[in-house]
Order: structure tokens, then C-alpha cells, then sequence
């Protein structure tokens, strides 16, 4: 081991020459096959590293085969690890196994993995409560959980054991590779933090929380990352000590479930403005001139079938590029999913429309989204819907979202599953799945020890309110599926408060259609997307919008 193991070192913190010096531990290649990797040292180190945590968390044992038995295979996986300036910083080695069948190497699969919502329900609700997330990454999590059933592996392809070359590995633990190794992973974490006191959220299982006192300890399993934080410093400190000697660690500190999240006084910035360069960058728009919006007012794709074909598979790679975006860009939600609708088939229109999002991309890498520490927690949704906006077969459009105080924590974009008679209907339906979600964060937000009376559902039709009020207009309605009946359900229950909102200050409308510059930036402000910049290692919100009129004259 070179240097000091206890002192951190960033990038940004070392001269050319020490970066030159790490690079020497490192390849620079990722390897095509076990022959390429074993011709490297650095590569042969990061095999064995790989087997030494196998040896270290007892998860094998290498035996006679039994009769009939019939071992799945196992292959490397070669992966370089890289920084925020895309420098190798780590070779990584992993021995997933695979070939396993149901039925014979496993029965049950499923682990329960957070919802994003979820995540971000977790940072509104501590950047309320004023205390920081941090994450712990368990090396090897996969590793640690023990399987029920009897699987058994052939030996690491390039690592055969020259005395007992016959012999196969039976599992104690679960490798990558099966499919079992997450619910196994889930199952030993879930049973760690229940004896240790923690109790499992009511609806959502990722979810635990330790009460001592006054204080709260919460607990967020996502995958393989655990985010964890809590009113009492002694409580958090106490918690990653416990899992410090329970499992161990590669990482423990700085959240980064998220792409890019700033944790401050004043809150919490969630945003992906390295993720947006380097797209802009890989889809050859970094020098594109940019735009002020997503997507024109004067935008109305359809199928375009006369139109000229584009490759498909760089389509579909450019949409996906731009859904994993829209974790953080609620602006770009609707022009992405409208684009996404013509994958099967894009053409040129269809490209047209989406350099338009990578142009407005350019002109707004470092928008994300802003929880408030002054935000207070009351929940209140708002939904829309565009009637008979799709030109291929009439369906709506289904825009909606929900705050936690000022802070937007879920929204969609969709086009409802059946042809709306009216906008009345296509309002109505889109209410309802609002409600559905409302309800699910209701539920959620109850483990935080949070309660809510009636919760308002903000809508801009008088008609669909009177619906869900007045039961005896229903032989004007009854052409509505009876299954969005539920909202007048809930209604009447006192769950929800439906409240008309005039229509300009519909923060839905964002999700159902374009809308000219003036309207988007203001809506986008009030759902809280907005720009930071950072100032003698300070967090200070930026107001970029101030910049744009200089720009638009430019544009223009």
C-alpha cells in the first residue's frame, strides 16, 4: 500500500506528477477476454482482490462434485472506474456467476429497491429538518448474503486449482451473477437493522428508522448503497460504526445515490450538469446554437411516414440518454417523453425535435432541482391533462406532480391508455392518477411520523371537480372507466380536498404540452428548478434567468 490509507486525497488535490505516479497502478485498457486481463499485472491484482474478498467473506468452498451435479459457469467482468474527470482511478474485477436456471439454482428473486420519489422524499424531508445525508458503500455487498439453495460453480476461468482441477465451488453466499444475490443481499441487511433496533417503514421496505428519545436515525436501502442520516449526530455516528464492524467498507461519506447532490445551510441541490455536457458532447451538440425552450409552441409531431428514416439505434440511445436526465430536469419531461413515443420508427422530424431539447440543453446545463431548508412539509398535487393531443390516435396527455412543501419530489408525463370524449374525461382521469400517487406518498410520509388531514389536488377543470363531487351527474359520465371512480372514493373519505386552480397557475401544464418561454421559465421556477454556483466554497443560489435577456437578443 502506498501513501497514508487514513488520509483522503481528491484529484483536485494533487500536482500532474502525483497523478502520473497513480496512473502507473492502474491499466488504462479494459481487457477483451481472462487471457488480455492475465497479460496485465494491474488487472492480475484486481482478479485477486476479487477472489480475496470470496475467501474473506467465506463465500465458497471447493469440494467433490456430487452425482448429477451440474455447476452453472462463471466469467470476469473487466470494468474501469473512473473520476469526475473521466481519469481511470480503478481497475475493477467481478466474478458474476452465470447460466443459472429457476427452479434449480433459485425459487424467489425479487428485492425490494427504492423508488426515486422515495429518495427524494428523503432529501426534502431532511433538508427540512436541517441535518445532512450521507452514503456507505458495502464492498462486495452481493457477497454478504446468504443463499438458501444448493448452487454450485466451476472454478474461476485463468484461476483453476492445479492439485484439484476437478473440483467445483459450493456456495455458501451469493456471487453477482445469480439471480437470487440481491433478495439474499436484502434479506442479511433487512435482519441486521431489525436487530439493531430499527423498525421497517409501514409501505415502503427499503425504508427503517431508529427512534432513541426525541431523536431519529433513517435508513434508505437503494440497491447496494445505503443512504442513512438523523436528527442526533451520536445516533448517525453510532449507526456507521455498527455497520463498520458488521460489513465492510469501500465508502462512507459524501451521498451520491443521485447524480450530483450539494448539501448546504440552505438546502439541497440535486442536478447533473457533468451528465448534460457530456451527452452534449457524445450526440455532437456541445457547439449547437442554444434555445430558450425544449420544444416550440408550433411543435406537432405525428408518425411522419413519408418522412426520411434515421438510424434507430442512436435514436433510442439519444432518448434514453435524455430519460435518465429527467431525473433531475422535470423541464425536458414532456419533449422527451413526446420524442420517446416515435422510437420504433424515428425520422428526421423526430431528430429535429430532439437536437431542439439538446439545444436548450446548452443553454441550461446547470438547472437542477432546489429543496428549501426554509420549505415546511405539507403535501398538495397538481394535475392537467392536453385533450386529444396525440395526432396518431387522439389519446391525452396526463401531466402531474407532487410537492412536499415547496419541493418537487414527484411528476409525470403520459399519454392516458384510452380515447377521452371530452376534456372533462381527459381532466378527470388525469385527477385520478395524481390522487393514486398523493395516497402512496400519504402512506410513505406517515413512517416520518408526518400526518395529513385532507390533502389539496390543485385541477383547472370545474367539470371534472363537479364529477367527483355530485354523484347524480352520473348519466352524463358513465361512459368513464368505472376504475377512476376511485377519486370521487377518496374524496368523500376525506383523503383528498379537490381545488380548482385558475389555469395560468396550473404548475402541471408543463407535462401536457409546450409552452412559449415566459410561461416555461415560470413555471419551471415555481416547481423549483432553478441554477447554483459556487462562491468562495459557499453555496450561493444563482439567478441565471437574469443572464437571458442579453442572450435571447443574441438569438433572436
Amino acid at each position: 500500500m502506498i501513501g497514508d490509507i487514513h488520509q483522503r486525497v481528491t484529484r483536485s488535490s494533487v500536482n500532474s506528477l502525483a497523478f502520473f505516479s497513480h496512473s502507473a497502478y492502474v491499466a488504462s485498457f479494459e481487457p477483451r477476454d481472462v487471457s488480455h486481463a492475465l497479460s496485465d499485472p494491474n488487472w492480475v491484482n484486481a482478479m485477486h482482490e476479487e477472489l480475496e474478498n470470496f475467501e474473506r467473506n467465506h463465500v465458497w468452498d471447493l469440494v467433490e462434485p456430487p452425482p448429477n451435479c451440474r455447476p452453472i459457469g462463471t466469467k470476469w467482468v473487466f470494468k474501469n472506474k473512473r473520476g469526475e474527470d473521466g481519469m481511470v482511478v480503478r481497475n475493477k474485477a467481478r466474478l458474476p456467476g452465470v447460466s443459472s436456471k429457476g427452479g434449480i439454482d433459485y425459487e424467489e428473486t425479487f428485492a425490494p429497491v427504492a423508488r426515486l420519489e422515495a429518495i427524494r422524499i428523503l432529501l426534502a424531508f431532511a433538508a427540512s429538518k436541517g441535518f445532512k445525508l450521507q452514503q456507505m458503500d458495502v464492498k462486495s455487498a452481493f457477497l454478504n448474503g446468504f443463499i438458501e439453495e444448493e448452487v454450485y460453480v466451476r472454478q474461476p476461468p485463468g484461476f483453476e486449482s492445479a492439485r484439484f482441477p476437478d473440483r467445483v465451488y459450493k456456495l455458501r453466499k451469493a456471487l453477482y451473477g445469480p439471480k437470487q444475490a440481491p433478495r439474499a443481499w436484502y434479506a442479511r441487511l433487512k435482519s441486521f437493522l431489525l436487530k439493531s433496533g430499527f423498525v421497517m417503514g409501514s409501505v415502503d421496505k427499503t425504508l427503517f428508522l431508529l427512534s432513541r428519545g426525541g431523536d431519529t436515525t433513517i435508513v434508505r436501502i437503494y440497491v447496494d448503497d445505503i443512504i442513512f442520516g438523523g436528527s442526533s449526530h451520536a445516533l448517525v455516528s453510532s449507526f456507521a460504526e455498527r455497520m463498520s464492524r458488521e460489513f465492510e467498507m469501500s465508502l462512507m461519506g459524501e451521498l451520491r445515490v443521485l447524480p450530483r447532490i450539494k448539501q448546504g445551510p440552505e438546502g439541497t441541490f440535486v442536478h447533473q450538469a457533468k451528465y448534460t455536457r457530456d451527452i452534449l458532447k457524445k450526440f455532437e451538440m456541445g457547439d449547437s446554437k442554444p434555445m430558450t425552450t425544449p420544444m416550440s409552441t408550433n411543435t406537432a409531431l405525428d408518425a411522419d411516414e413519408d418522412g426520411e428514416a434515421v438510424d434507430q439505434k442512436e435514436f433510442r440511445g439519444i432518448i434514453g440518454s435524455l430519460l435518465y436526465l429527467t431525473v433531475t430536469r422535470p423541464d425536458i419531461q414532456f419533449a422527451v417523453c413526446l420524442c420517446a413515443r416515435y422510437q420504433a420508427s424515428p425520422r428526421t422530424s423526430h431528430r429535429q425535435a430532439v437536437k431542439r431539447i439538446f439545444r436548450y440543453l446548452k443553454f441550461t446545463p446547470e438547472l437542477g432541482l432546489w429543496y428549501s431548508s426554509g420549505s415546511s412539509l405539507f403535501l398538495r398535487g397538481f394535475s392537467d391533462a392536453d385533450h386529444a393531443g396525440c395526432r396518431i390516435d387522439r389519446k391525452s396527455t396526463s401531466g402531474t406532480c407532487q410537492l412536499l412543501g415547496t419541493s418537487l419530489v414527484s411528476w409525470s408525463s403520459r399519454k392516458q391508455a384510452s380515447v377521452s370524449l371530452s376534456t372533462t374525461e381527459a381532466e378527470y382521469i388525469a385527477a385520478a392518477s395524481c390522487c393514486s400517487q398523493l395516497l402512496w406518498m400519504k402512506a410513505t410520509l406517515s413512517d416520518f411520523g408526518l400526518r395529513f388531514g385532507k390533502i389539496p389536488l390543485l385541477v383547472d377543470s370545474t367539470s371534472a371537480i363537479s364529477i367527483a363531487k355530485n354523484p347524480v351527474l352520473h348519466s352524463r359520465t358513465k361512459h368513464i372507466d368505472v376504475r377512476f371512480y376511485f377519486l370521487r372514493d377518496h374524496y368523500e373519505k376525506g383523503d383528498i380536498d379537490l381545488v380548482h386552480v385558475a389555469s395560468e397557475n396550473q404548475l402541471a401544464d408543463i407535462f401536457t404540452k409546450p409552452l412559449e418561454f415566459g410561461a416555461f421559465v415560470r413555471l419551471r421556477g415555481e416547481l423549483g428548478v432553478t441554477g447554483w454556483r459556487c462562491v468562495d466554497n459557499a453555496l450561493i443560489k444563482g439567478e441565471i434567468e437574469s443572464q437571458w435577456i442579453g442572450l435571447i437578443a443574441l438569438l433572436v
